[in-house]
């Protein structure tokens, strides 16, 4: 009995001791499972990357840009050859008259720059124009006053009587980087507040398309959707700074396939400054003849590398001449910013004033050079000459001589240099005529012309007097 008892208590000891071992080992392993389990991610079937695609926002410089952007209405005067009556063709054959005028109304864009209506647009916008009419994004509509243009940039500046207006900040076109992302904001089809996007696929072009010899060509090309109406336009960075005009398009078919070209701000900022400041435009001249180089005249010449564009010949009495530049030498820099093209070299010198100090690098005989060169005008001094070319109502003027004045016995007026067309010429004003006084008002330079016309609403009348001392009375509709 004895030892059938002990079997007994040593069975149940076993027993007690499997029960410990394995509550011990399964408590062990719902921790370790359970620890698993918590570390084990959980994702949603339609499962997403968590990193977003970031591109490039428009909406700020968008916002920025259409209500700076206006929409121009130009009325232009043709003459067409259909006669009323006889007397039009009697008027027509002996007086040199060609038709009855008739009003042909064109529209583009413009871009406010200043809170006090100053509006930059292209030329070929507003030139011949007898009347401009600007409606701003809120819709409200004005009569503007063309202040000046310039064929040679295809710029003009015009002004509306209005203040505390939208306006674009400029930019700096020198900064703008080929594949950078731009805006095109402008009228197109009369289409008011139209912005469409693209980069920027070149710098420095030149189209041809002004065709003067004078001409400043180095447009920026953009794949933006330009058509027609958006002539003077903005062309904007995603910061909504304006880096451009926009000016024209390539195309067989007269619309949008696929390249538009803009006036680079840093040009448009210095002819609007011009135009504010002196009533022209301030020409600088290097005083050179030049060639760009390509790999052909680079071997011809004996050259090193093909960059940079070479002079032909220095003009006598002008900036190079005055530097120490000579024929031979090539322009590989300005202002340390590389001259690869004549439009570069255009850009680079149009950009400044006569008296405008420039550092110019070139290679001479394979050796680098600096040179420090003071930009002269087309006189070969730096003189700046107030109120030249500026345009009012399809005229330009000058000042009168002191010959003029003792002649007529006249102390005051402003001679009427050119009539090219518009109002004054569609009310009979001859060039040679001479304005006295605007409205009994005096009128001792364009700056009192502009003065009396700006904000009149209805009409003014224009007293003067011709070289022969004919007297004239003109009014002219506003």
């Amino acid at each position: 009995m004895k030892k059938i008892f002990g079997i007994f208590l040593l069975t149940v000891l076993a027993g007690f001791i499997s029960v410990a071992i394995y509550k011990i080992f399964e408590k062990n392993y719902l921790s370790e499972v359970k620890v698993i389990q918590e570390q084990v991610p959980v994702v949603q079937a339609s499962y997403t990357s968590p990193i977003s695609v970031v591109g490039p926002d428009f909406v700020d410089a968008a916002d920025k840009s259409v209500h700076a952007v206006v929409h121009i209405k130009s009325e232009l005067r043709r003459r067409n050859q259909v006669y009323n009556n006889f007397f039009d063709f009697f008027n027509d054959y002996f007086y040199g008259n060609q038709g009855i005028p008739v009003p042909i109304i064109a529209s583009g864009s413009g871009v406010i720059i200043s809170p006090d209506g100053y509006i930059v647009t292209n030329n070929h916008v507003v030139q011949e124009t007898a009347r401009l009419e600007v409606t701003i994004n809120d819709n409200r509509t004005y009569d503007a006053l063309l202040i000046g243009n310039d064929p040679s940039t295809d710029l003009a500046l015009i002004k509306i009587d209005a203040n505390d207006l939208p306006y674009l900040n400029y930019g700096n076109s020198n900064d703008l980087k080929v594949g950078e992302w731009v805006l095109a904001v402008g009228n197109p089809f009369n289409l008011t507040s139209t912005v469409t996007a693209g980069i920027v696929s070149a710098k420095a072009r030149n189209i041809n398309i002004l065709g003067s010899n004078t001409a400043i060509e180095s447009f920026i090309q953009t794949d933006a959707a330009v058509n027609r109406g958006n002539s003077g336009g903005a062309l904007v960075n995603t910061k909504g700074e304006l880096i451009g005009i926009n000016a024209a398009i390539a195309s067989n078919t007269g619309n949008y396939t696929g390249y538009s070209f803009a006036i680079p701000v840093n040009i448009v900022k210095k002819v609007m400054d011009d135009f504010m400041n002196y009533g022209g435009v301030q020409r600088a001249y290097l005083g050179i003849t030049f060639t760009e180089i390509d790999s052909k005249f680079a071997k011809e010449k004996k050259l090193d590398e093909v960059k940079g564009v070479y002079v032909v010949k220095v003009l006598g009495s002008g900036a190079a001449e005055a530097a120490g530049i000579k024929p031979g030498d090539v322009i590989v820099k300005i202002d340390n910013r590389k001259v690869d093209s004549k439009s570069t070299f255009l850009e680079a010198v149009g950009t400044h004033r006569p008296g405008d100090k420039i550092e110019i690098e070139i290679m001479r005989k394979g050796k680098p050079m600096q040179l420090e060169v003071t930009l002269t005008n087309s006189d070969g001094n730096t003189d700046l000459v107030k109120n030249s070319y500026i345009r009012i109502f399809g005229a330009s003027f000058k000042p009168l001589t002191d010959g003029e004045m003792y002649y007529l016995k006249i102390d005051h007026g402003i001679k009427v240099d050119d009539v090219a067309g518009g109002k004054f010429r569609d009310a009979g004003i001859r060039e040679g005529f001479i304005i006295l006084n605007v409205d009994n008002k005096p009128i001792f330079s364009v700056d009192d012309l502009k003065r009396e016309i700006e904000g009149k609403r209805g009409g003014i009348l224009i007293e003067g007097i011709y070289p022969n001392g004919q007297s004239a009375y003109y009014g002219i509709g506003i």
